[in-house]
């Protein structure tokens, strides 16, 4: 077990769990934690990795579940957020569906998450957005409409959002910045999931960075600032170990940089505290 002596709730902000493919919520929150890690915020997966395509609300349900049973038997805390994957509509205009009823069916679906945050079992909408592979400029018309109306549904409750994306560079974010100003969602609420160390503001345009936890992007990122989430998307698949990064590597990448010296306690605090009560208006 590693030390965590002055208990900084080091936070996980995009990891995922999967007791059908992977290790489960219990193994993987005792592993974060004996790691050092405090607090995991789990989005669903989508619905195909538990052989229920399309049965958006059940993923949600499933996630849910997750976040209770690690909250009644671990030292862990987390936090469900709720929403429909973009793959998840590109997948149904796959299986013979329209882009008009596919997006009726995700619309309903984020209307389903929006009230799970209304109902306190979740504290936010996610993972939603655009694909991170290409597709024809019907789909991303489609895409773009599904982003804005989750946006909408935020906006109306006041809370955070997911973004999942394409790999993303300034100009990017520049373009989400539009998207959120364009429907009036308040950008320090919208998070862009898998991010670079993008931490200044003429980088960020003011969305949030959720930084992807390699060495070079968080002492990218901490030499910039400690305006930033980090994350790890971790999988919990077993048929991809480790993938994208284990669930050891926030809380170990978080109290190796403070013993080098590349974060002060400080820095730990309010990239793990601060921020994340801010983002999700939770105490931790």
């Amino acid at each position: 077990m590693i030390a965590n002596p002055n208990e900084i709730p080091i936070t996980d902000n995009h990891i995922h769990i999967d007791h059908f493919n992977g290790e489960g919520p219990l193994k993987v929150a005792k592993l974060f934690h004996n790691s050092g890690g405090r607090v995991m915020m789990i989005p669903n997966k989508p619905s195909w990795t538990f052989k229920k395509p399309f049965e958006f609300n059940e993923a949600m349900d499933l996630v849910i579940s997750y976040v209770n049973q690690i909250n009644q038997n671990t030292n862990v805390k987390s936090f469900a957020i709720c929403g429909v994957h973009p793959a998840e509509f590109s997948k149904l205009i796959k299986s013979g569906k329209s882009y008009d009823e596919s997006y009726e069916l995700v619309k309903n679906s984020l209307n389903y998450a929006k009230k799970l945050v209304e109902d306190k079992k979740a504290v936010a909408i996610g993972e939603v957005g655009r694909p991170h592979y290409s597709v024809s400029s019907d789909e991303l018309k489609y895409q773009n409409k599904i982003l804005k109306y989750a946006l909408r549904l935020a906006k109306d409750i006041d809370c955070p959002v997911q973004l999942h994306s394409e790999t993303a560079n300034e100009s990017t974010f520049k373009e989400f910045a539009s998207i959120a100003n364009e429907v009036g969602f308040n950008k320090s609420k919208l998070i862009k999931h898998f991010s670079g160390p993008y931490i200044t503001l003429d980088e960020n345009f003011g969305i949030v960075p959720s930084v992807m936890s390699s060495k070079k992007n968080i002492e990218i990122a901490i030499s910039k600032g400690t305006n930033f989430l980090m994350e790890t998307d971790y999988l919990d698949d077993l048929s991809r170990p480790g993938a994208v990064l284990g669930p050891k590597t926030v809380p170990k990448r978080t109290l190796d940089f403070i013993k080098k010296g590349i974060f002060t306690e400080e820095d730990a605090f309010k990239i793990h505290k601060e921020n994340i009560e801010n983002i999700y208006e939770i105490d931790l």
